[in-house]
C-alpha cells in the first residue's frame, strides 16, 4: 500500500516525506553530512512538486526540514510558520465583488467612517486597502450583499483569531493569543503552516537506551490511536513500537481514568469545575478567560497524570507521548508536566518514524494493548470526559447532581466560557475539547473524520477492565 493512502491530504504526505528522511539520516548519524541531499530525494527531477521553479521548492523543503529537527529554537510556540511557502493565497479581507450593480444609494460609502470607499465611472464601488479597517459595516448595509469578507483557510481554521497577514503577505501567529492546536496547520492548502518536530529527541532517546544507558523508554500512546494506523491491526502497530526501541507501551487510557477518578471527586468537593485535559483549552481560558483559571481542575492531563505514575516506579524512565495533539507538544515543556514527559510525538510522526525503519507493520504479530477502562479509551471523543466523571461519581458513591457542559470545538468553548464568566451558564462542568470532534479531530491525526469516533467507541467497549476503579487498581 503506498504510503499517500496513509494520509487526508497531500500536504500531510509532503510533511510526512520529510519527516521520514530526517529521521532515516538521524538513525544512521549521517543527518548533517546528507542534509542538503534530503530536498532532492523528496523532490527529484526538474519538475517542481507546487511551485514556479524546484528551487523555490527546494528551499521551502529546506525550511520544512529545519521544523522537522526543532524549529526556530528562540519562538517558543510549537506552530511555526514558513515564510516563503506563504505566498499563494490571496490577499485577505473586504472586497467588492460583481454583484456590486453601481446603486445611487452609496450606503457603504455612508457608513465607511475612513472614507475608503470610492466609486468608478460606472458608480461601481471600490476598497482602499490602505484605509479599510475591516470592520465590516460596508458588507452589513449593502442591499446586494456584493461585498464579502475573504478570509485565508488559516484565518477561518482559527477560531481565537490568532493569525493575521504580515506586510509581506505572509500569515502571522499571535503567540498571546495561540493556543497551539494546530488548526491552521491541518487547513493551510500549502503546508505553509507547520507543527514543530520533537523527532529526532525521540530516536536519541531510543538509541542511547539501546548503548547500555541506564534506563527504559516508555511509550504513552492516546486512545484516538484505535482509529488511526487504518490499514494494520492495532496490536501490529504495538509490536511496531516495540521494534522501534520502545521498552513498552502503555496506554493514555490508563492515566484518563486516574483523571476521571480524581476530577469527578475535584468536583464534588468545589462545585464547579472545568476540565484540564485539553492543553489547548486550558491555554484558552489562560489568554482569553484569566479571570477563571482558578476553575480549571487541578489534576493533571491523563498523558502527564500516567507519566508522573510511570517515574514513581521507575525513576530513571524516559516517556515519549504519542497522539493526536500539537498542542500537547507545548504542555510538555510546562513546569509542571515537564519532569514527566521527556517527549511528544504525534500519529504523523509516528507514521514517519515507522517508515524511516521500512517497517511493514502488516507483517507483524499482534501485541496487546489493554489495561485501562471502556471510560478512559473514550476520552478521545467529544463527550467521552463527562461520560467518565459520572462514572467517576458513581463508583465513587460521592452525591453529586452533575450538570456537564460538553463543547465540542474551541467556539463552543467560547461560548461556554463567556457565559460562565457572566454566571449565567446552567451547568457545572464544563468539558473543553479545542478540536472539532476532540482528540480524534487533532491536527496530528493520520485521518479525520466521524468514523474515527465509532472506531474509539469500538475500541472502549473491547476493554478488559469494565470500570474505572478496576483500571486504576492495578496501579495500587
Amino acid at each position: 500500500m503506498g504510503a499517500i493512502r496513509k494520509f487526508d491530504t497531500k500536504v500531510q504526505h509532503l510533511k510526512y516525506k520529510v519527516l521520514r528522511e530526517v529521521a532515516r539520516q538521524a538513525w544512521s548519524d549521517t543527518l548533517l553530512e546528507n542534509i542538503v541531499e534530503i530536498p532532492k530525494i523528496i523532490s527529484p527531477g526538474p519538475n517542481p512538486t507546487m511551485r514556479c521553479c524546484i528551487y523555490k521548492e527546494r528551499a521551502i523543503l529546506g525550511e520544512r526540514i529545519k521544523i522537522a529537527m526543532g524549529g526556530d529554537k528562540d519562538n517558543h510556540n510549537v506552530i511555526q510558520v514558513i515564510d516563503i511557502a506563504c505566498d499563494e493565497c490571496s490577499a485577505a479581507g473586504y472586497e467588492v465583488t460583481a454583484s456590486c450593480r453601481g446603486c445611487l444609494a452609496h450606503r457603504c460609502e455612508d457608513v465607511c467612517k475612513r472614507g475608503a470607499i470610492s466609486f468608478d465611472h460606472n458608480h461601481v464601488a471600490h476598497i482602499d486597502k490602505s484605509k479599510c479597517v475591516e470592520c465590516g459595516q460596508c458588507a452589513k448595509v449593502c442591499p446586494y450583499s456584493a461585498i464579502i469578507n475573504h478570509k485565508r483557510p488559516c484565518q477561518n481554521a482559527c477560531k481565537v483569531k490568532a493569525i493575521s497577514i504580515n506586510e509581506n503577505n505572509a500569515a502571522a501567529i499571535d503567540n498571546s493569543k495561540c493556543i497551539q492546536c494546530g488548526a491552521c496547520v491541518y487547513q493551510c492548502p500549502f503546508g505553509a503552516i507547520s507543527d514543530k518536530s520533537y523527532i529526532l529527541s525521540v530516536i536519541d532517546l531510543i538509541k542511547k537506551s539501546e548503548n547500555n544507558e541506564k534506563y527504559k523508554v516508555y511509550a504513552v500512546v492516546a486512545p484516538s490511536i484505535s482509529s488511526q494506523f487504518t490499514y494494520a491491526k492495532l496490536g501490529q502497530v504495538i509490536t511496531g513500537l516495540k521494534e522501534l526501541g520502545f521498552y513498552t507501551v502503555i496506554e493514555a487510557a490508563l492515566g484518563a481514568d486516574m483523571v476521571a477518578q480524581a476530577e469527578s471527586k475535584e468536583l464534588a468537593e468545589k462545585g464547579f469545575l472545568t476540565s484540564s485535559c485539553c492543553p489547548a483549552f486550558v491555554q484558552y481560558i489562560k489568554s482569553a478567560f484569566p479571570a477563571l483559571l482558578p476553575l480549571v481542575s487541578h489534576n493533571l492531563s491523563p498523558m502527564g497524570a500516567l507519566a508522573q505514575y510511570i517515574k514513581s516506579k521507575d525513576k530513571d524512565a524516559k516517556v515519549v507521548f504519542i497522539g493526536p495533539c500539537t498542542a500537547k507538544k507545548a504542555e510538555a515543556q510546562l513546569e509542571s508536566v515537564k519532569p514527566y514527559v521527556d517527549a511528544v510525538m504525534t500519529f504523523e510522526e509516528l507514521q514517519a518514524l515507522f517508515d524511516s525503519r521500512d517497517f511493514d507493520i502488516n507483517t507483524f504479530g499482534e501485541d496487546v494493548l489493554d489495561n485501562a477502562s471502556y471510560f478512559g479509551r473514550i476520552f478521545a471523543r467529544s463527550g467521552g470526559l463527562s461520560d467518565a466523571v459520572v462514572q467517576g461519581l458513581k463508583e465513587q458513591n460521592i452525591e453529586f447532581n452533575l450538570k456537564p457542559i460538553v463543547c465540542d470545538g474551541i467556539e463552543e468553548c467560547r461560548v461556554a466560557l463567556l457565559k460562565k464568566s457572566k454566571n449565567v451558564l446552567d451547568g457545572n462542568f464544563i468539558e473543553g475539547m479545542a478540536c472539532v470532534g476532540g482528540c480524534i479531530g487533532g491536527a496530528g491525526c493520520l485521518t479525520h473524520g466521524e468514523k474515527n469516533k465509532a472506531e474509539v467507541d469500538k475500541y472502549g467497549r473491547e476493554a478488559m477492565e469494565k470500570t474505572i476503579s478496576d483500571a486504576v487498581s492495578v496501579l495500587k
